[in-house]
């Protein structure tokens, strides 16, 4: 069989048709009807945002860049009622964007829509192409279209008005090129039949990211968990982090103005219940004078609870550096690369890997796997992966048993 080779394909495409769209603005309701009427009868359009975020919890949107195919056109955000074009958007078949993870989470923020299920990640079909998994959009078209594009303006101020020309360039690059490099992309998935593939991706990262933006803010505690912690740890963690975001969405700050992450490891461990033993953190030295009294008393209380008040346990993380059944596994992660021309890192990403071992350990069901395991991956998962790992249960289990890990 022979070794298929995962590189960027190259495209020739009429650059001049791409430079001549005109870019233009969109101030006015008038100009935006315009543009969703426009919208309503496209097919595929290409979007981007500019926004900022440094200082405050909510972002900012200030520049929504659209090709529609016939035109850029930049939309002054702060100036309008979105709300149509939002609902144009989650109707049109396809959107194409790059990297759209916090594009979306702002899409999410404003539309208040269901998951889209008409979102193109190019990246993705990128990394299915390529292998690379995080190629940038800049190195994507000159690898693939040979255009090179100057990204200097990314940290720019996007709510300066009037931009300026060097600004304005920038945003309408950032479309320019991205329906010719959906093409192109998306005729080379289609050549390699794996097409499919990138759609479902596609599909699973904009519910995973609609996932995020609604998550409730009593399990925001889940995304800091660490292995060593108990249930009444898990308990200061759940509470605190409960805290710092109401306060954050109260005083529109960052998670991290408040307490870092480094902070609320060290809260977390070492469970301070006096303002002398939280100041021995490092902490941000004016929240311990606004805020330490409150902290301890989460503390103290978490610490008073009853057991059954306490997070539970979140399940086993396999953490072994042996892991014998690591050449089996890639050999048929290898297999299925070679013989459906995907990348293996795309194949079964290591997040996915602890969720595999724990249903051969405990007789699990596949149907209980992540969703990304049961589309086009699900047959990989049933006939070749999980014969492979199931001669290791007494192994995974002993792992998984071990008090050490075992919380």
């Amino acid at each position: 069989m022979t070794t298929p080779t995962f590189e960027f394909p190259k495209f020739t495409i009429d650059q001049t048709a791409c430079d001549d769209l005109p870019t233009l603005w969109v101030r006015t309701d008038d100009e935006l009807y315009a543009l969703i009427d426009e919208i309503d009868d496209s097919d595929v359009v290409a979007l981007d945002t500019e926004f900022i975020k440094r200082t405050t919890y909510y972002p900012i949107l200030a520049l929504i860049q659209i090709n529609t195919g016939s035109a850029i056109y930049l939309i002054d955000a702060p100036k309008l009622d979105l709300t149509e074009f939002w609902q144009a958007l989650a109707e049109v078949p396809t959107m194409v964007w790059y990297a759209c993870g916090e594009d979306l989470g702002i899409f999410y923020l404003l539309a208040k829509c269901p998951p889209l299920t008409n979102v193109f990640d190019v990246q993705i079909g990128v990394a299915y192409l390529s292998g690379k998994l995080q190629a940038g959009y800049s190195q994507a078209i000159n690898e693939i279209l040979g255009i090179e594009i100057d990204k200097g303006e990314s940290q720019s101020n996007w709510l300066a008005r009037p931009l300026s020309y060097e600004q304005e360039t920038y945003a309408a690059n950032d479309v320019r090129y991205l329906l010719k490099l959906y093409e192109a992309v998306k005729a080379e998935l289609s050549n390699r039949k794996i097409l499919e593939c990138v759609i479902e991706d596609s599909r699973h990262y904009a519910r995973e990211l609609h996932a995020i933006q609604n998550q409730p803010d009593e399990t925001l505690y889940l995304d800091l968990l660490a292995p060593i912690y108990n249930r009444r740890q898990l308990g200061v963690l759940q509470q605190l982090t409960i805290w710092r975001e109401a306060l954050a969405r109260a005083t529109n700050e960052p998670r991290s103005f408040i307490i870092g992450k480094q902070a609320l490891r060290e809260i977390v461990q070492e469970m301070p219940d006096s303002i002398k033993l939280l100041a021995r953190t490092t902490i941000n030295r004016a929240v311990l004078r606004r805020y330490g009294d409150e902290i301890v008393r989460i503390i103290s209380q978490v610490k008073s609870a009853n057991e059954d008040a306490l997070p539970p346990l979140p399940p086993p993380t396999y953490h072994s550096k042996a892991k014998p059944f690591k050449n089996d596994l890639n050999d048929v992660i290898n297999t299925y690369s070679q013989s459906h021309h995907i990348p293996s890192n795309l194949l079964l990403k290591n997040r996915w890997i602890n969720d595999l071992l724990l249903l051969v350990a405990y007789d699990g069901l596949v149907e209980e796997l992540p969703p990304e395991l049961l589309g086009y991956r699900k047959s990989l998962i049933t006939n070749d992966i999980l014969p492979a790992l199931r001669p290791y249960k007494a192994h995974i289990l002993e792992v998984l048993n071990t008090p050490e890990y075992n919380h």
